[in-house]
């Protein structure tokens, strides 16, 4: 799977590319830090999946579910944000994220769900989210 992340925080993009190296059957394949470079990189590298953060320079990553929720890529759309209000989730969730995590909360969980949907990749199983 071909990963990519886009947050504005060189801190949290090295946490995560850093705990995600461990990952098998996981390549990053670019990150970001601001809404134009975001989209520009995600339409010309086409990952599997996008790990985007909601406020960065230039915009959200709500703009950049937008952008994307008419392409066939990234297939994996992760919203992973400090402000994980239940207005943001609604509205990350209806233009096409697949998952709304909180940075103080589910780091981890963003390991659980890069592996299970890996994993089932792997089995030759058409049922790639749940």
């Amino acid at each position: 799977m071909r990963l990519f992340i886009a947050d504005d925080s060189p801190y949290i993009r090295e946490r995560l590319i850093s705990m995600l190296n461990s990952v098998t059957g996981l390549e990053i394949v670019g990150e970001s830090e601001n809404i134009q470079d975001t989209i520009k990189s995600i339409d010309a590298l086409k990952p599997d999946a996008a790990i985007l953060d909601i406020r960065m320079p230039g915009g959200s990553g709500i703009d950049v579910l937008e952008h994307f929720q008419n392409k066939t890529y990234p297939n994996l759309k992760i919203i992973f944000t400090n402000y994980p209000y239940p207005q943001y989730k609604k509205r990350c969730l209806n233009k096409g994220a697949h998952h709304f995590l909180s940075k103080s909360e589910d780091f981890n969980k963003i390991i659980e769900i890069l592996e299970s949907v890996i994993g089932k990749k792997s089995l030759g199983s058409s049922t790639v989210f749940t």
